[in-house]
This record gives structure tokens, sequence and C-alpha cells, in this order.
């Protein structure tokens, strides 16, 4: 399998990139280094391998949930560079 510059064009376009001749070149040149890279791995014995998704066992590291009293309001808004009826004042961020 390789790339053509065409590719590597149309690619580019989807990410709103704009590349010059050399670039598009370039980026050809290693997308095929890459894919022929890629393309050994199909050389290896992978017979008795089983599939998986992380090479170590994944655990949960999160504590337990629980019940607490939260912080008293006018503690929270101390340090608020601005506050409005007891809450976060935040410039907006939708332009009208």
């Amino acid at each position: 399998m390789s790339i053509s510059k065409e590719q590597v064009q149309h690619v580019a376009r989807l990410a709103r990139l704009s590349l010059n001749q050399e670039e598009v070149e370039r980026f050809t040149v290693q997308l095929n280094d890459i894919l022929r890279f890629v393309e050994k791995l199909n050389e290896l014995d992978t017979e008795d391998v089983e599939p998986t998704s992380h090479v170590l066992p994944m655990a949960n590291v999160l504590r337990e949930d629980e019940v607490r009293p939260s912080w008293p309001r006018d503690k929270v808004l101390v340090n608020a560079p601005e506050q409005k009826d007891g809450l976060f004042r935040v410039p907006p961020v939708f332009e009208e």
C-alpha cells in the first residue's frame, strides 16, 4: 500500500493545512516509509497471540464515592474574581 501526492493533498485540505509542493513531496515519502514499516509487522507470526487493547492489565484507581457536606457558599466564593447573587460570574461565551 502506498499514498499518492493527491491523497496527501486531500488529507491536508481536510485538515485545513496549506502545504507547498516541497512539503507534499516530503510528507508523501515519509508516510510511505511509515506504511512500509507497518507492513513489515504483517510478517510476524501472531497465531498464538491473544488480541488485547492494553499491554498491561488495567485497574480502576478511583476512590469510592462518599457523601460529604459541601463547603459553605461564602467560603467557596471568597476568591472568586466576580460573583453575582451567590454564584460565580463568568464572561459570556456566546456572541449575539
